[in-house]
């Protein structure tokens, strides 16, 4: 996907080693790390969807997903951005990919921005059947642990 390929190409560029060691230092969790700061991962993200403003839902998902599918830390984190700005479009249908991320975050720093701003505000907004249906997967994931270590 030619957005997916923006951002990894640019996160790389704005990336330093010396930053990449320290955060891997920091956070760890087998990732691995370009360096970029959080500051260039959401201005990544924003020029990405000002160059590709035609992406429907499904393929905003689709970008998520696929940027999440490389153990890269900025990556994942561009992943959360680009879904904390497509909350009002995220549908309940949606809580099957968040949950397969929230499996393989392993680490806070991509879980709980996750849960806090994409998870939460999602399930805020749910009404009807919807609501519940995403309560009951919130519910079980409560259950089998997923959300504790993240403070849910």
């Amino acid at each position: 996907m030619p957005a997916a390929e923006f951002i990894d190409r640019t996160l790389r560029a704005e990336g330093s080693e010396e930053r990449a060691s320290a955060d891997a230092g920091r956070i760890g969790g087998g990732l691995r790390f370009y360096g970029a700061s959080i500051g260039a991962v959401r201005g990544v993200v924003r020029d990405a969807r000002r160059r590709h403003p035609e992406l429907t839902h499904d393929e905003v998902t689709a970008l998520a997903s696929e940027l999440w599918s490389e153990p890269v830390y900025e990556r994942r984190r561009a992943a959360v951005v680009l879904l904390q700005g497509q909350v009002s479009t995220l549908l309940v249908s949606d809580f099957t990919r968040l949950e397969q991320l929230l499996r393989s975050a392993g680490v806070r720093e991509l879980a709980d921005p996750l849960v806090d701003d994409v998870v939460r505000p999602l399930l805020g907004r749910l009404v009807g059947a919807d609501a519940a249906r995403a309560q009951r997967i919130v519910d079980r994931w409560v259950r089998e642990g997923l959300l504790e270590p993240y403070g849910a």
